[in-house]
């Protein structure tokens, strides 16, 4: 079997991050799925904050149009 793994993130996230995160998930599918990593195939679809909504309430009302995602930014 081969997984494909489709993420869904605000676009922002630095090539390095988007790095951190495959490889942590690929580790994860590994394990769990007794699998070698490349049968490991993961897709990025990147959005834009104007085309992404919780609550409500467009992300780029709501956290600004200069949002880059990280949780450490996230108003009170």
């Amino acid at each position: 079997l081969m997984p494909i793994i489709n993420l869904k993130i605000a676009r922002g996230r630095s090539e390095e991050k988007k790095q951190e995160l495959v490889s942590e998930i690929t580790k994860a599918a590994v394990r769990v799925l007794n699998i070698k990593p490349e049968r490991v195939t993961i897709l990025i679809d990147e959005y834009e904050h104007e085309n992404w909504a919780s609550d409500g309430t467009l992300h780029s009302i709501k956290f600004g149009k200069d949002w880059d995602g990280t949780v450490g930014d996230l108003p009170d």
